[in-house]
């Protein structure tokens, strides 16, 4: 135990240094929180906590960070990479549902019984199985008992759920917040210490420019530090041509100098606005994740009249069937890769082969 808790203040005792009298109030809190992370994560490592493997390629993907990575379109990239070949399901907890224990998708399913990221995928890809249980464990039991089991597991926000022992995982940082650079929660956003980051086979920094230079990315590996065993690669988001309404599509330089309304429930939502946003425009923004109340419902339809209504695809699913379908409309996003897509692609059908070859996970 003595190691972990040197370890700990060595790596940590930098960043103290360096940070203003609120931050540094809040630090014996943050202290104390990531010595109980590092002590769990000690005793998931040793084998005292005990981790489950499964007979099926699982794929977990997460951050270190609270929110605001990019695991949405992550997920939907890979979905779109397999399941032409697999038979895929995803599971998530279904954060701020208004529903306990497993759930899986069927007809009659919404957002609020499942959380809108599972509904999303639900609504958009309909071939897979979407299910939701804060009991990861128990959820691919419950997914390996159907009829039909699928081929993959992917496991939506699931770094720090270590119960399960997924065969790869696939750690997101963002560009302008990257993990070397912060801090343990409260003082910073951290879940857990940065070492963690050790556990991941791929490391994705998201969000970066299109442009990102290849001097900028080994800059960056370096801070983050990445392993000999793991495989860095940079995306960004790219913004669909097109607004999706529940019966027409609008191509986004037709109202780009029109008057709008921007709504967006999101973590990060400044280059949502940016993208669309003219002087006319009214920006709304709300937590992550936020159920919207009959007072947002009225504020929006009072500030947007008779003008379009522009949200995020994580929140259509929310605000559909509140707002008029003739002003609602989303914007789609995707994961696109700076460079080194195929090799990705090949290391993720790579693995899930193998794994369905041998009848394990790795």
């Amino acid at each position: 135990m003595k190691s972990v808790l040197d370890f700990y203040f060595k790596d940590n005792l930098f960043y103290f240094r360096k940070m203003n009298l609120l931050r540094k109030l809040l630090f014996p809190f943050a202290i104390l929180y990531g010595l109980i992370t590092s002590i769990r994560n000690f005793l998931y490592d040793k084998g005292v906590f005990k981790s489950y493997p499964f007979s099926l390629p699982i794929i977990a993907v997460g951050n270190l960070s609270v929110g605001g990575t990019g695991k949405t379109p992550q997920i939907e990239y890979l979905i779109r990479l397999l399941s032409n070949k697999y038979k895929i399901a995803t599971l998530s907890r279904g954060y701020k549902r208004q529903s306990k224990g497993f759930i899986l998708a069927e007809a009659g399913t919404n957002a609020k019984n499942i959380g809108d990221e599972p509904f999303q995928f639900f609504q958009k890809y309909p071939s897979i199985r979407v299910a939701v249980d804060a009991d990861r464990k128990n959820g691919i039991e419950q997914l390996l008992s159907l009829h039909e089991k699928p081929d993959v597991i992917l496991l939506d926000d699931a770094f720090q759920h270590r119960k399960v022992k997924a065969g790869f995982y696939i750690l997101l940082t963002s560009y302008g917040d990257l993990y070397s650079d912060d801090f343990i929660l409260p003082t910073g956003n951290l879940r857990e210490n940065r070492n963690g980051a050790e556990r991941a086979n791929v490391i994705i920094v998201t969000k970066c420019p299109f442009n990102l230079s290849l001097d900028e990315q080994n800059k960056i590996k370096n801070r983050l530090k990445v392993g000999a065993h793991q495989e860095l690669y940079f995306t960004f988001i790219a913004y669909d041509e097109f607004v999706y309404g529940e019966n027409r599509k609008i191509n986004v330089k037709e109202f780009q100098v029109a008057a709008k309304v921007l709504v967006a429930g999101i973590a990060k939502p400044e280059p949502f606005f940016t993208y669309l946003q003219n002087t006319n425009d009214v920006c709304l923004s709300f937590s992550d994740h936020h159920n919207f109340t009959e007072k947002d419902i009225s504020e929006i339809k009072n500030l947007a009249q008779n003008n379009i209504i522009i949200t995020t695809e994580k929140d259509y699913v929310r605000l559909k069937g509140s707002l008029p379908d003739e002003q609602l409309f989303y914007l789609p996003i995707q994961s696109s890769f700076v460079s080194g897509s195929e090799n990705f692609d090949k290391t993720i059908i790579d693995y899930v082969g193998k794994s369905t070859r041998n009848g394990k996970s790795d």
